[in-house]
């Protein structure tokens, strides 16, 4: 793992999330891109340069942040970057070769009920790119049992399980593999493949409603410090996330969440 993304809205965990990330990329050896996306629409005949104002106080906004903390050994890249969001990551993703996005949990939003604000939820629901879901206020501490659960173990996409193999690696933790039988289950569902085999160190099996239903259930036996997680059009998060904004009521967590691009 090379290189890391954190996006930067304006909430009040801003600073916590970018020292977890900065403790995060050390332990992994990691270089640290710190962005802040910006989209706007002027009428036409305006006088003043919308775009450079924003540009220039986006910047400040963002170097005052990352003065704020211990930037340690750490490679820090800060930047603006203007066009839409999901587009804009993507790109800047592609062009600087990003590994792992670092997700808070509500860039702007301060409603207490919310898990998943919309630019997060947004971030998480319509890219591609793994991303790790940081609890607010959440300190870094090295991974050491992490739960994968899933419904369906066919891998047909090429290193879709690359980040998390690269962090069971790196701080040589232990997966749990929860194989999830739900009404959708189809025959070949659990044959695991030797990437998945070799990635594994205790398999279970359960069956439950659904893959979000199944992690309950076994969360507590297996007390992970991980949660992992895959997405796919009819997957984990699929009915919570039709929606940007995710609920507390519907979904939350106290520990990491690595969410991995779909493995089809």
């Amino acid at each position: 793992m090379k290189n890391i993304l954190v996006p930067v809205g304006s909430s009040k965990n801003a600073l916590s999330h970018l020292q977890y990330a900065v403790d995060f990329a050390e332990s992994v050896g990691a270089k640290l891109f710190v962005v802040q996306v910006y989209n706007v629409y002027t009428k036409a005949g305006t006088m003043i340069n919308v775009d450079d104002i924003i540009q220039r106080e986006s910047l400040e906004f963002l170097n005052n942040l990352v003065s704020q903390i211990n930037t340690r050994n750490v490679d820090v890249t800060v930047k603006v970057l203007k066009g839409k969001l999901i587009d804009t990551l993507e790109l800047a993703c592609k062009a600087a070769d990003v590994d792992l996005v670092l997700v808070e949990p509500r860039t702007n939003s301060i409603k207490e009920e919310v898990f998943l604000g919309e630019t997060s939820g947004k971030i998480i629901k319509q890219t591609q790119i793994p991303a790790l879901i940081v609890p607010e206020g959440y300190t870094f501490k090295p991974f050491s049992n992490i739960l994968f659960a899933v419904k369906s173990a066919i891998i047909k996409k090429k290193n879709a399980l690359e980040p998390l193999v690269s962090i069971k690696n790196h701080f040589k933790a232990t997966v749990n593999l929860l194989l999830v039988k739900t009404p959708f289950y189809n025959d070949g569902d659990f044959k695991l493949k030797p990437e998945i085999k070799s990635l594994a160190d205790n398999t279970i099996k359960t069956e439950n409603a659904t893959t979000f239903q199944g992690v309950l259930e076994h969360h507590k036996s297996v007390g992970p410090d991980m949660l992992c997680v895959v997405r796919r059009k009819r997957g984990f998060f699929t009915k919570k996330w039709e929606k940007n904004v995710i609920l507390k009521k519907d979904f939350s967590s106290s520990i990491p969440v690595l969410v991995l691009r779909g493995l089809k």
